[in-house]
């Protein structure tokens, strides 16, 4: 299971919220591209990178803090927060970063999301963010009405290789993740026959959580502020996760 480090940008500054809400901000670092070498020093092999201001305002408002990071460190890089039309897309695609992450865009844009899937074969990953199952839009402001189970079969139809299952609620909280409805999502795509890679996100602040994430199946899973106040090591992590209990 892969660890990814999140670095969420506001302002130009690397922050945390909490839940999503922008009211319950805490700020890390000035320079999100110092905190990108910090995570890749300690071994991150791909780094999950969002534009709040761009998921609230629907559009990327952070680009040049994208790209501060791109010329700092070697590791891949996944950016989500605003990415609602293909030029958009593409231009962070051709300025190095790995996989556009979309999420408002993939409930309320399937024709977006074809033309996306189609123009950057392998390079689309879909963010389904989930409060109390039902998927959340435009910067978790707007509920969906849709279940997240049925929108993650939905997306595996459509060819999507690959999703980040985040539960807002648990966001941000270091409380724990939301093994129950993680391993609810792997169970009906694999009785489904899907082929689709999860990515968890949401609560995980201990290794623990680590080793019981990578158990469900999981191919990856973000970590946020657990990273930033010292709850959870990387390097540790990493090497916990490398071992005979999370290998894969």
């Amino acid at each position: 299971m892969e660890i990814m480090p999140a670095i969420d940008i506001r302002g130009g500054r690397c922050v945390r919220l909490v839940q999503g809400d922008y009211d319950r901000e805490t700020i890390f670092a000035d320079d999100p591209a110092g905190i990108a070498r910090r995570w890749a020093d300690a071994g991150a092999e791909r780094l999950h990178v969002v534009d709040l201001d761009g998921a609230r305002e629907g559009s990327p408002l952070n680009v040049a803090s994208v790209e501060r990071i791109l010329a700092a460190v070697d590791v891949p890089i996944q950016v989500g927060g605003g990415l609602r039309e293909l030029k958009s897309i593409q231009r962070y695609l051709e300025a190095g970063v790995e996989r556009a992450v979309l999420g408002t865009a993939a409930v309320k844009d399937r024709e977006l999301l074809a033309s996306a899937l189609a123009g950057f074969p392998g390079r689309i990953t879909v963010g389904v963010d989930a409060r109390d199952g039902i998927v959340v839009t435009e910067g978790w402001r707007d509920t969906s009405g849709i279940r997240a189970p049925d929108l993650v079969r939905q997306l595996a139809d459509l060819g999507v290789p690959r999703v980040i299952y985040t539960d807002t609620l648990r966001d941000g909280t270091l409380t724990e993740p939301n093994f129950a409805a993680l391993e609810a999502l792997l169970s009906d795509l694999r009785l489904s026959g899907l082929d689709l890679q999860i990515t968890y996100s949401g609560g995980v602040s201990t290794l623990d959580h680590l080793r019981r994430l990578a158990a469900t199946g999981a191919k990856g899973v973000i970590v946020g502020r657990a990273l930033y106040t010292g709850d959870i090591d990387l390097a540790e992590a990493l090497a916990a996760i490398r071992g005979p209990t999370g290998s894969g």
